[in-house]
């Protein structure tokens, strides 16, 4: 994991700023959109089969909203209709509960990952942007869980954000960062993590090397692996084994094993196994929480369905660019104004240019390369 600390420098003068701008967003009571994590993407794709009928109010009755237009009320990006969508899609490295062998609870959790998901006017591909956890960052004003108001500042690591405030404070920030609306919000923890990829029967992928991390108590020789869910958890919390040993390499590493993921669900023909459909809808809809438009089997049916057909190969997955922080390399600085071009592309629903993320640190590293799916 990367260093737990969160608290940051608060020096005025440097400051990492987001893009602003306008944004579209098509929603309704039959929104479709793609929700693309390691656990999330097995869940909320076969929740499509929750429509046919099989227990509807069992699995309506597992959902857990959040309510985040009423959290955020009118101060966030325009809506603009262009056929696009965006989703922040977060894991919680919450250690209560079935998570606290996961490490000592220090006090709330925050968003051990974090990714905006865009899928394209069509919803036949999409792009992935990972905001690393350790990003520092202008966080705005929140409001915390018992209505208290948290004030915001400069410095600030991306991942307290869920901390203070929670769900609404996670999209808020990042919305001030993109200037992109979020229509909708998909999390999940550790435990709902392994639970989706056991229930899939897990996931197949290759190590070109042997990954070897006693922190996340993850060990694989290089070969063939059909990884259980401890394994795939060790696997996407994994720094020290690959790669440089920083939050970046940890998500090339989530960002492949994601690819196999995906290629996995379509292998296995969920969307033709009755069966293993609702099995993975139950668990599902047990382990995540999405904004409150999501939180009904309906909703989700129609969410999932619509973007069953976009495959890894029609996915652009990048990490927000970002540079080492000279004053803490346990901490990244966003570069600006590639970050810009990142932001503009998907605010106008346009392919991620190259150039944004060619001379960031996050596209740099070896880890992504390690594991490929098979």
């Amino acid at each position: 994991m990367a260093d737990e600390s969160s608290h940051a420098s608060t020096d005025p003068s440097r400051r990492a700023r987001g893009a602003g701008g306008k944004r579209r967003k098509p929603r309704g009571k039959h929104s479709k959109a793609l929700v693309i994590t390691a656990c999330t993407a097995a869940g909320l794709v076969v929740v499509a089969g929750a429509g046919a009928g099989f227990l509807y109010f069992k699995l309506d009755g597992n959902l857990k909203g959040v309510d985040i237009n009423a959290a955020l009320g009118t101060d966030r990006p325009a809506n603009v209709d262009n056929g696009s969508m965006d989703i922040l899609v977060l894991g919680s490295d919450s250690r209560s509960g079935a998570n606290a062998k996961y490490g000592k609870d220090q006090g709330g959790a925050r968003s051990d990952t974090a990714m905006v998901v865009h899928v394209y006017k069509g919803h036949k591909k999409a792009s992935v942007v990972s905001i690393p956890r350790d990003t520092l960052v202008t966080r705005p004003t929140c409001t915390d869980s018992r209505g208290n108001t948290v004030a915001g500042g400069s410095q600030q690591m991306f991942n307290t954000a869920y901390e203070v405030g929670g769900p609404a404070c996670a999209v808020k920030t990042v919305e001030k960062m993109s200037g992109i609306r979020m229509d909708h919000y998909v999390e999940v923890d550790f435990s709902g993590f392994k639970k989706l990829i056991n229930t899939l029967g897990g996931v197949d992928i290759t190590t070109q090397k042997a990954i070897n991390d006693n922190k996340s108590h993850l060990h694989l020789p290089a070969g063939k692996h059909t990884l259980t869910g401890e394994q795939a958890l060790g696997l996407v919390r994994t720094r020290h084994g690959v790669g440089d040993g920083s939050d970046l390499g940890r998500i090339q590493l989530q960002q492949a094993f994601m690819k196999a993921l995906i290629k996995q669900i379509k292998d296995v023909g969920v969307f033709t196994s009755p069966t293993k459909l609702y099995d993975l809808a139950d668990t599902a809809t047990s382990t995540v929480t999405t904004d409150s438009e999501l939180n009904s089997v309906k909703e989700l049916a129609g969410f999932a369905n619509g973007l069953k057909g976009i495959g890894a190969g029609d996915m652009k997955m990048v990490t927000l660019p970002v540079q080492y922080d000279p004053q803490n390399p346990n901490r990244v600085l966003p570069l600006e104004k590639e970050g810009a071009k990142v932001w503009a592309a998907l605010r106008t629903d346009q392919p991620i240019p190259a150039a944004a993320t060619r001379d960031s640190a996050g596209d740099k590293g070896a880890a992504g390369s390690v594991v490929t799916a098979h």
